[in-house]
């Protein structure tokens, strides 16, 4: 199931994705998956994905949840693992990865970004504006 989490969060373009071991330690769970967002809105939409992934597919709430108001660490506890999305510089002063560092590690650089997300060239009207909605609207439009 921490797979399938991981697989959630990277789909909303997690970054910095890693599973911390914890089997071997006296932890109160088996697993950390830890992810890093660059806004509070990435941060929920990162979160959300895992709630809604392992709730449809796998019939799973987590146990208690934190953080969802303020949206800079999100914490969703599935008892066998705990699922934590951080802002970047939230989680670079928590550093989870460091107080944990006996724990063995997973990195996941090649799902940083799934393999089926197409980036593309950014597109601009005739004038030299950038588009941003799939009929041209404006960020204001949006």
């Amino acid at each position: 199931m921490v797979k399938a989490a991981a697989s959630a969060a990277i789909s909303r373009r997690a970054q910095d994705g890693v599973i911390l071991d914890l089997r071997e330690l006296d932890g109160f769970t088996d697993f950390f998956a830890i992810f890093s967002g660059v806004s509070d809105i990435q941060v929920e939409g990162i979160s959300q994905a895992v709630l809604e992934e392992l709730e449809s597919n796998w019939s799973q709430k987590p146990w208690h949840q934190e953080g969802a108001r303020k949206a800079d660490w999100i914490l969703l506890d599935y008892v066998d693992f705990v699922v934590h999305v951080f802002l970047s510089e939230r989680r670079a002063y928590y550093n989870l990865e460091r107080l944990w560092a006996e724990a063995g590690r997973i990195e996941l650089p090649a799902l940083t970004m799934p393999a089926h997300v197409e980036v593309q060239e950014e597109e601009t009207d005739p004038d030299g504006v950038l588009v941003f909605g799939e009929h041209g609207e404006s960020p204001s439009e949006l």
